[in-house]
């Protein structure tokens, strides 16, 4: 990162869209390194706009700050990250993310097949727990997560 020019947190701030307040926090949680100037004034990296953007986006998607500093520490510290070590990290969420969209798929279809469906069953509905029995396989909505009313026998 020697030849990485050195950007003032209000430059990163606004290159990223980002508040100064949330800057300072991932500094705080060790999520983006800074540099203090004679005058005590952090100083970033510039290639820490693109980790910053990666965080936002990874928070946004869903993902724990735990989660992405994990993700984060895969990357080198020495140098600037390069394509290839951004690559390396996104087959890591690609995985995440395709399953996360599979479930969500088949939720969509889930909902859309009861919600329009109009049946009101009370054998076959997929929103219908009578008693709240079906919490014994655990929390949410159990039969739109894969359980049936078989799982009660």
């Amino acid at each position: 990162m020697k030849n990485d020019p050195l950007l003032s947190i209000g430059n990163i701030a606004k290159r990223t869209g980002s508040k100064v307040s949330a800057i300072r926090f991932y500094e705080s949680e060790g999520l983006v390194p800074s540099i203090r100037n004679p005058g005590g004034h952090r100083l970033f990296h510039r290639s820490m706009i693109r980790r910053i953007s990666f965080i936002l986006i990874a928070q946004n998607l869903g993902y724990s700050l735990s989660q992405i500093k994990g993700a984060l520490a895969k990357l080198p510290e020495e140098r600037t990250p390069t394509k290839t070590d951004w690559d390396r990290l996104s087959r890591v969420f690609s995985k995440d993310i395709d399953e996360k969209i599979s479930q969500l798929q088949d939720l969509k279809e889930k909902l859309t097949g009861c919600i329009g469906c109009g049946c009101l069953s009370l054998k076959k509905c997929q929103l219908y727990n009578p008693e709240d029995k079906i919490n014994i396989k655990g929390a949410g909505a159990r039969y739109l997560l894969g359980n049936s009313f078989k799982d009660l026998s």
